[in-house]
């Protein structure tokens, strides 16, 4: 009797440890969907960065460009990559279903442009859409 409880007890303490990750909540505006976005390709998080990104075609392989650069990484510049902190340098609004976010990180200083659209009520990046 005393084994059984003490497995019972294991198994719920495992259970109640497990690693699930959260589930993935819609951004609340297109800043933060755009850091969303930018800080899962940082860590190598792609599937995060997908539930932040238009579906199509088009985005699927960009974002896997995106990823086969990271993976191509050796262990130690991927780690750079997980820490590295995102710059915000502007964010325009040219309208109110869309935000174009002027960034940079910690280890590349080069500038990027992400654009961020509303689409069904959803803030989300868009690889795709030509420069505006």
């Amino acid at each position: 009797m005393k084994l059984n409880h003490f497995l019972i007890g294991i198994a719920i303490t495992l259970a109640s440890c497990s690693t699930a990750s959260a589930p993935l909540v819609p951004a609340e505006n297109g800043l933060d969907a755009g850091r969303e976005f930018i800080d899962a390709c940082l860590k190598g998080d792609f599937e995060r960065a997908a539930f932040y990104m238009v579906e199509s075609n088009e985005n699927k392989a960009l974002l896997n460009q995106i990823e086969t650069t990271y993976r191509e990484k050796d262990k130690e510049g991927r780690q750079e990559l997980r820490t590295a902190s995102i710059n915000i340098r502007e964010v325009s609004e040219p309208n109110d279903s869309t935000v174009i976010l002027f960034h940079s990180n910690s280890l590349d200083t080069t500038g990027k442009k992400t654009i961020i659209i509303k689409q069904d009520n959803r803030w989300l990046v868009n690889l795709s859409q030509p420069n505006q």
